[in-house]
Parts: C-alpha cells; sequence; structure tokens
C-alpha cells in the first residue's frame, strides 16, 4: 500500500510539472485555427508551420546563437572567477571570512531588478547596451556570489589534510589545488556550472533591458511575439520548445555529474 501511494504521489508531481511543457509542445505543432478553437480539439494532423516561420522569417537562430554565446561565456567567467575566491575563502585565515561568505550568499538574494539600473547607467557609459559583454558582465556579476558560497562548501568537504600532504610531497599550493582539490571537487563544480548556465540561459530581465536587437537572446524574441494586437500562440509555443530542449539535453548529458554535486558531501566523507 505505502508503494502504491508512492507511486500516485510520484505521478501527481509529475503531472503537474510536466503539463505545461507537454501543453506547449502540442501548441506548437497545432495549425493555427484550431489552437483557440472551443471546445479544445484533442485529434488533428500535426503541422511544422509554427517552426518554419520562427527560423525562416522571424530568424530565431541569431537569437539562438546569442544566448549559446552569452551562456556558455558567462558561465564559464563565473567559474574563472569563483574558485579561486572560493578556495581563498575554505583554506585561508581570510580576516571576517564567514561574515564574507555570508555577504556573497546576501548579495545573490537581491532582487536583479535593484541592480539592472546601475548596470544599465554603466554599460551606456561605455557604449556596451546591445553587446554580448554587456549581458556576459551583468551574468557573471549576478552569478559569481552564488557560485563563490556553493564552491566554497564544496571545498570545504575536501580534507585540509590531502592538502598538506601534498605540500610536504613537494607540490606548491598551486599544483595541490589543481591536482588534488579541484578533480575532487569536479562534481560540485559541474552543478555550479549547470546552475549558472540554466540562470543565463533562461534570463530576461537584464537581457530585454540591456539589448535592442543584435544581443538579443532568445527569452526577448519570444517575448516579440505577444503584441498589443494578438498573441502568436503557435510561433511562441514553437520558441518555448527551443528554449526548452538545449536545457533539457544539456542537463541530460550531464545528470551523473549534477547528481553527484548535490550529494557531494556524503561521497567525500
Amino acid at each position: 500500500m505505502k508503494t502504491f501511494a508512492k507511486y500516485l504521489a510520484l505521478i501527481a508531481v509529475l503531472a503537474f510539472f510536466m503539463t505545461p511543457i507537454v501543453w506547449t509542445a502540442i501548441t506548437a505543432i497545432k495549425p493555427t485555427e484550431l489552437i483557440s478553437s472551443q471546445p479544445i480539439v484533442w485529434i488533428f494532423k500535426p503541422t511544422l508551420d509554427h517552426f518554419r516561420v520562427i527560423f525562416l522569417e522571424d530568424n530565431i537562430l541569431t537569437p539562438l546563437l546569442n544566448s549559446t554565446i552569452i551562456a556558455v561565456l558567462s558561465t564559464l567567467g563565473v567559474l574563472i572567477t569563483a574558485v579561486p575566491a572560493s578556495y581563498a575563502l575554505s583554506r585561508f585565515r581570510v580576516p571576517f571570512g564567514p561574515q564574507i561568505a555570508s555577504y556573497f550568499l546576501s548579495a545573490r538574494m537581491a532582487p536583479p531588478v535593484t541592480v539592472v539600473l546601475p548596470l544599465f547607467l554603466l554599460f551606456r557609459s561605455f557604449n556596451l547596451i546591445d553587446t554580448h559583454a554587456a549581458l556576459i558582465s551583468a551574468y557573471i556579476s549576478v552569478n559569481m556570489p552564488f557560485a563563490i558560497w556553493m564552491i566554497k562548501g564544496f571545498f570545504d568537504e575536501i580534507p585540509k589534510e590531502l592538502d598538506e600532504a601534498a605540500l610536504l610531497d613537494g607540490c606548491s599550493r598551486f599544483h595541490a589545488f589543481l591536482r588534488i582539490v579541484l578533480p575532487l571537487a569536479g562534481p560540485g563544480l559541474a552543478a555550479t556550472a549547470i546552475i549558472s548556465f540554466i540562470f543565463s540561459w533562461n534570463e530576461f530581465l537584464f537581457a530585454i533591458l540591456l539589448t535592442n536587437f543584435h544581443a538579443r537572446t532568445l527569452p526577448v524574441a519570444a517575448s516579440a511575439m505577444m503584441t498589443d494586437r494578438m498573441v502568436l500562440w503557435g510561433e511562441l509555443c514553437a520558441t518555448a520548445i527551443v528554449i526548452y530542449l538545449p536545457v533539457v539535453i544539456f542537463a541530460l548529458l550531464v545528470r551523473k555529474y549534477l547528481i553527484k554535486g548535490f550529494t557531494f558531501g556524503a561521497v567525500v566523507q
């Protein structure tokens, strides 16, 4: 009976989260004249016209390329800056180290809308509005506090005796970090990278305020299909599927690292 109840609860949870995605996928392949029909039409001949429109007429490839470049580079930037900072906070006696780590976490809790205006004014003064560099810098500044706090937790789980043993064997501090600590923290770094990538890929507020056309990302391109006259539901849902798929594929490819990262503390001990 308990097993049946568990499966029933699992099915209910999956249905709750999967229904919007399934509905979006159905709408993306439904003919335009049937999308808003009442009662709802469940049996129809699927069509790829909406995908043809967004790729051939709306040129969705440019926002897709922009999103890929911005998400990948911002994730790399977050890791490059957060990893050494996290290691320093974890291994060295930094003045006010615990307070600094708590500050990083509190900075991530601030609503993005509170920093978008200063960033807009800063980027405008440097003529960086509507550029990849502006969004990449914004995403690094927003994701880095959370990444530092998260990666520091993974480094804390690695015994310091491993560093000391490497130093006694003749390794420098840098080589001990590179050869011992970094490989052991690999799953945690992968989990942090996945979270940073998903945020950068899906983010909308910074993208719509800091871009116009050349650096426009997929979420901004999707919003353009909601006008004051009508909503292009077929094209909008087709674009949503294009946004879904890379994240889903990426998550499936690295799912074992994601699971290891979230169970890292239990594994290292």
